[in-house]
Parts: C-alpha cells; structure tokens; sequence
C-alpha cells in the first residue's frame, strides 16, 4: 500500500506536476486522491491551484486540442472526444475548436489524402480505395461530410 502523502507534500508535488504542462481538473483531482488525500482536501487544493493559476481548464483544453490537431492531425470529432473523457466542460471544448483555424484544418485534411493515397494504389476498384481512403480520414476523427466532399474533390 502506498504512503499517504500529507496535505503539504501533496500541495508541492501536484504545484510541480501543474507547472510541467496544462493539465485537466479530472487528472489533478485523480492524482490527488492517488496520493491517499480525502475529498475535502483535494477540493481545497484544486481550487488554490486554480485561483494560483496553475490550473485552468479553457487554457488546458485549447493547449490540447491545438496540438492533437498540429502533431497527430487529429479532426474534431476525435479531439471532442478525448477532450470529454479527460471530464473537460463542453463550453472549453467549443472555445478550444474555436482556436483550430477552418483552412489549416481543410489543408490538413488534404494533406492526409495526399499521404494516403498512394499507399492505396494497389488497390484496383475506385470505389474501395475511396472507401478505405475515407475510413481512414474518418477513423482521425474528421467529419464524415467534409472527408467525402474533399476526397470526390480530389481523388478522380
């Protein structure tokens, strides 16, 4: 069993834990209760984190989806959900789609179809290399509309 960490000890640690990157409330409040501290206490702690400002959720949550947009090429829909299942509120999220610019999102978007598609080439029907093209869009969490309008676009 791990050793509970006294209220103090908690507080420098999840200071130093804060200050190394953005993190969400669900993953401070998690580490927290990790160190063995009572409800009331962690409450405590989060919102001295939060009036310190080492914790805010709206910069997390635009920090987060900007680079699983710029790094991994993520679409929307997967950044929307990663960002709901680390307990983010829905209006941070829409602030932090708000931050993903429409064309870099749609030059992305071509981009991956440029990558792809020649890794499909072997593949003989039109219509299957299309489909496996859009599984793969769709599968990075882009929109199932704007994958097709984009890819009839392009792939002829």
């Amino acid at each position: 069993m791990k050793k509970r960490l006294t209220e103090q000890e908690a507080r420098e640690k999840i200071n130093r834990y804060c200050a190394y990157q953005e993190r969400s409330h669900l993953e401070v409040r998690n580490k927290l209760y990790e160190y063995g501290l009572f409800r009331d206490e962690v409450d405590e702690i989060i919102s001295s984190l939060i009036s310190d400002g080492f914790l805010n959720e709206e910069r997390f949550a635009k920090v987060f989806a900007g680079g699983k947009f710029r790094m991994k090429k993520w679409g929307r829909i997967k950044i929307v959900h990663a960002l709901e299942a680390k307990g983010v509120t829905k209006n941070c999220i829409r602030l932090a789609l708000n931050e993903i610019d429409d064309e870099s999102y749609k030059e992305t978007l071509s981009r991956l179809i440029d990558e792809k598609s020649p890794a499909l080439s072997d593949e003989k029907n039109e219509y299957v290399r299309r489909d496996k093209l859009s599984k793969f869009l769709i599968q990075r969490g882009f929109e199932p509309e704007l994958v097709w309008t984009t890819i009839n676009a392009m792939v002829r």
